[in-house]
């Protein structure tokens, strides 16, 4: 114990820990839920958060020394964002196809999403500073970062709320088009996109490369259509 503890030490002044650990974590999640049968609650990504933020408040390790190695990660998620332009492109002639259902599909899941998290966020006490962060929490971390920058709403805030969208989107669409007996994968990927953004749009990519490409196309009209749209709202919710 006494080795691992100098050894956990010494990493802590390295970027080999945040980006080790965040590979051995998610490989072990991986693992975990697929034992677990990958059901909504046992997904890679939730199950990771738990292990991460568990093991760095156990060990009191500082997020800002995990997050030397960490990264290198994060650096990727642009380069896996524009990836998603490839089932796009191989899905083109059916989102073609169904460009009259997209269009006030997206326009619905964009008003509903902002408006629904500033009503209740309202109705339930939150002050200016909250409600304004939560507005776009369902695009992507940057824009939703500069939407709540621009509307009066803290951006280190809006990212958080980004993160929780998505990880309850990843949880609750599967049982939600169950439950609504939506098997249309266009339909399914379309309505991850809107909710969820980019981590819903990764889990529905596994399940359909169809799903997968409808999502990626709804998290950038998603998120211009946020952009114009949240400020607007915003005016009504003046403290």
């Amino acid at each position: 114990m006494e080795k691992i503890f100098h050894l956990w030490v010494y990493l802590e002044t390295t970027p080999l820990l945040g980006l080790g650990i965040t590979l051995v974590v998610w490989q072990v999640a991986v693992s975990l839920s697929s034992r677990l049968g990958n059901g909504p609650l046992a997904n890679p990504m939730l199950l990771s958060v738990v292990i991460l933020s568990s093991l760095l408040l156990g060990t009191g390790t500082p997020y800002s020394a995990y997050f030397q190695g960490a990264q290198y990660v994060h650096f990727l998620l642009g380069p896996a964002t524009v990836a998603l332009a490839l089932p796009m492109y191989s899905n083109l002639s059916r989102i073609r196809r169904s460009a009259r259902a997209i269009v006030p599909a997206l326009m619905a899941g964009s008003l509903v999403a902002a408006l629904s998290a500033m009503v209740l966020a309202n109705l339930f006490g939150a002050s200016h500073v909250v409600v304004m962060s939560l507005a776009p929490k369902s695009v992507t971390t940057p824009i939703a970062m500069g939407i709540a920058e621009q509307i009066g709403g803290q951006p280190s805030l809006a990212a958080v709320f980004v993160l929780i969208t998505g990880l309850t989107a990843i949880m609750l669409i599967p049982t939600t088009m169950k439950l609504l007996r939506i098997r249309d994968m266009r339909a399914q990927g379309l309505a991850a996109g809107v909710a969820g953004h980019g981590l819903a749009t990764a889990r529905m990519l596994l399940v359909s490369e169809t799903a997968g490409a409808f999502g990626g196309l709804a998290i950038g009209l998603n998120g211009v259509v946020t952009a114009i749209l949240v400020p607007l709202l915003a005016t009504f919710f003046a403290p």
